[in-house]
Order: structure tokens, then sequence, then C-alpha cells
């Protein structure tokens, strides 16, 4: 089995250095990897400057995106993963964060290359990463087990995976979930630098979910589950499509 692990903190982020852990002994794993944290990116792609690809230790480093680093491993370095494991990222992948995501935008540019995907994200602290290691091993090699059992996975999508920061012991389970609404409070604060001159700095803290259903991503996650939620890239409005065919042919 040959594995392509990828992510968007960094070849040197400890999430990256678990997601290996997690898959040691279970096959052929290749990294590649931003030379640096490139959060936020979603599935950007690097088109008017030069990509510079540097091998080190631990695999292979890259000047670009996290999209980039999956389309340099099939296009430029012509490997051929059976899978691509994206993660484990140092923080949510939930609601609509997955459409900010670095990490689940690598899983996604994977299925464009038709390779099945997965992404995975640590819900907290980081000194959960070794909840994390055996969290990832088990899905993906014992139950379920998406390695060993491909059918469970989407043919035109990807599975974006996030595990609580907590105790193994205080995990309840699985919930195969659905994206929720992800809002934040005070998303752009106003700061003043030395010279008394105004900046802007995009952060904020995400508000709780008011929903108590478990089949969404965020409530089960703050619940204390791991959450599970596919994705498509099909987002066509296909309700829609009926009555706006009939509004213009009326027009």
């Amino acid at each position: 089995m040959k594995l392509l692990l990828v992510n968007d903190d960094g070849i040197f982020a400890p999430g990256l250095v678990a997601l290996r852990e997690s898959v040691e002994n279970h096959g052929e794993a290749t990294v590649i990897a931003p030379h640096q944290e490139r959060s936020g990116m979603s599935q950007a792609i690097t088109v008017n400057a030069p990509l510079r690809l540097t091998e080190v230790e631990n695999g292979y480093m890259l000047d670009g995106t996290p999209a980039d680093c999956v389309k340099m491993a099939i296009q430029g370095l012509h490997l051929t993963p059976d899978f691509i494991l994206s993660g484990i990222n140092l923080g949510s992948n939930l609601g609509w964060d997955v459409l900010y995501s670095g990490t689940v935008a690598a899983a996604l540019e994977g299925v464009l290359q038709g390779v099945p995907s997965l992404a995975f994200s640590l819900c907290g602290a980081a000194g959960y990463f070794s909840v994390a290691v055996d969290i990832v091993n088990e899905l993906l090699f014992h139950q379920p087990g998406f390695l060993v059992r491909p059918e469970l996975l989407p043919e035109a999508g990807v599975l974006n995976i996030n595990i609580p920061a907590l105790p193994r012991a205080k995990i309840k389970g699985v919930r195969i979930t659905r994206l929720g609404v992800r809002n934040y409070a005070g998303v752009m604060q106003r700061r003043e630098d030395p010279r008394g001159n105004d900046y802007y700095w995009m952060g904020g803290e995400p508000v709780l979910p008011d929903s108590k259903e478990l089949d969404i991503d965020l409530v089960a996650v703050e619940h204390g589950y791991i959450s599970i939620t596919p994705l498509k890239f099909d987002t066509t409005y296909h309700e829609l499509i009926p009555e706006l065919k009939e509004r213009i042919e009326q027009a």
C-alpha cells in the first residue's frame, strides 16, 4: 500500500509526525508538505510564481500551498499513491471552516487527481496528538478500517474527520455527521501599531452551536464524539434547477 501524507501546518508540524506514526508499518508512506504553515489557503494553487521542491530528512517540502503539494506529488514527482491522508491538523475543521481549510483542500485535491483521500484534525491542544495517533490508526486499519475497506470511501468526495482533544477514555465514540454552521465572535480586530496607525487582525472565537443534534459535526465534537463528515465537490443547487428553468422559460 502506497500512502501520500500532506498537511497545511508545514513540514515540521507535530501533526504530520503524528500522522506518520499512525500509519507506521502499514505500507510505504511519502511525505510532501508546505515549507511553512499555510492554513486558510483552501484550494489555492500557485500559478504566477515558480515552485521550489526540497528533499528533507522526512520527505519533501514545497514553497507552495497544500493543493500544490498534492499536484507536485502526482504530476511533478509522478507518485502513484493508493490513498492520500491530510493532517493531522492542529485545530478543528468543522462547519463552514472546511471552505477555508488547507487540510481539507489537500484531500479534495487528491480526489481531483483520482486518489481516495481523507482529512484529519485534532480539535484542541497539541498534547492530545498521542490520542489522535491511536484513533487515526484504528479508523484506517481496524474499525471501520477505511484503508483496508476502501469501499467505505466516497468515490467523488472525501471523509473529513475531527477528533476531540480529550483523553481516550473520555471520547464517547464515532458519529457520522453533516456540516454545521460555524460562526465567530470578534472576527475582525482593530489594533494600533507603535506609530499610531490602525491595522486589522483576523481572528475571533468560535460561537458554541445552539443545536444539540449529534448528527451535526460541531455538536458531535463538542459532546466528545469523533466526527466523520463525507464531503463532495458538487455544490450545484440541484433543488433550484427545475424552478429556475421554469422561470427562465416563462421570461
